[in-house]
């Protein structure tokens, strides 16, 4: 029997690393509105302390194409080049409890090899359970609290955070299949989507990554860190607002946001509203892009730091 070399190398001996530890997953590619998944892992990163575990080969899993290496040029010189990159890595929370991050971008190529070596290491290092996060637009407004829709094995963690529960099909993301599996397996696994306003899903959003953080510390019993992120979302969201109170248009479209946004939310509740009086994505979309589209272009109106650009 051939057996096939894992797509990914060891950067610590796996005898020396904890056992029973949460595993947090957060990768880019599939959905990340608002930057949400990238805020959530620079926190962590730039707050605790980490050590490298796994480095997943990117020349067999990413397509350099669309995850490009970013060159930083200064004048007539490159300083930096910024590569993409797949790992596991061991952080400690703010209390010093151990937790495995997988970070970087979702695989393009060879899901089957990288699911079953991530499951393979996930056994041998008895990982207690498995919680992940990314972040999808929805027609909800910012002026309400960030919300999410989980799913999973853990009822408890449904029941408190899941304000959405849809009956589709969707196309899968790794971790969907991860979670898909790791359930099979007899691990708890809860994922969470943070459901974030679709007008601001080309920019970073703040509040979003703040619930996230919270969200992801009850799933795991860990102290992460978060006061940075508040005080981002703090200023975010009264930039946002600024803009809002400045445009009639703006608060139109917010005000009709919030009112089905609570209607939804009735709808919760047995003999109230029906959830399909809550408009889609696509309309509540087609509604902000006509809205940018009246809106002037000139370089008098260009504001670079447009919390809307």
């Amino acid at each position: 029997m051939r057996f096939r070399e894992p797509v990914y190398q060891l950067r610590a001996e796996l005898g020396t690393l904890p056992r029973n530890a949460p595993l947090v997953a957060a990768l880019k590619g599939y959905a990340d509105a608002g930057s949400v998944v990238e805020l959530f892992n620079d926190n962590l990163l730039e707050h605790l302390e980490s050590q490298p575990v796994v480095w997943f080969d990117p020349d067999e899993l990413l397509d350099y194409r669309s995850r490009r290496p970013v060159a930083y040029l200064e004048a007539d010189r490159l300083t930096e080049i910024s590569r993409p990159s797949l790992q596991l890595s061991l952080l400690h929370d703010q209390t010093g409890a151990p937790f495995y991050l997988l970070h970087g971008f979702e695989p393009d190529f060879r899901w089957n090899a990288f699911l079953k070596d991530l499951t393979g290491l996930i056994d041998d290092l008895e990982m207690s359970t498995v919680t992940w996060m990314h972040s999808i637009p929805m027609p909800v407004p910012h002026t309400r609290p960030a919300s999410s829709a989980v799913s999973g094995n853990r009822p408890e963690i449904i029941e408190q955070f899941s304000v959405w529960h849809p009956t589709t099909s969707m196309p899968a993301a790794a971790l969907h299949v991860l979670e898909y599996d790791l359930i099979e397996a007899g691990y708890d696994v809860a994922g969470f989507v943070m459901l974030t306003p679709h007008y601001l899903a080309e920019t970073e959003y703040p509040p979003a990554a703040v619930a996230a953080t919270e969200r992801v510390a009850v799933a795991t019993g860990l102290a992460l860190p978060s006061d940075d992120l508040r005080e981002e979302a703090h200023d975010f969201t009264e930039r946002l607002n600024e803009q809002v109170a400045d445009n009639a248009e703006l608060q139109t479209m917010v005000a009709n946001l919030e009112v089905r946004h609570d209607e939804y939310l009735k709808s919760l509740t047995p003999g109230a509203l029906s959830p399909d009086q809550v408009p889609s994505a696509d309309e509540i979309g087609a509604e902000f892009e006509s809205f940018l589209a009246r809106q002037p272009t000139g370089d008098d109106d260009t504001d670079s730091g447009s919390t809307l650009s």
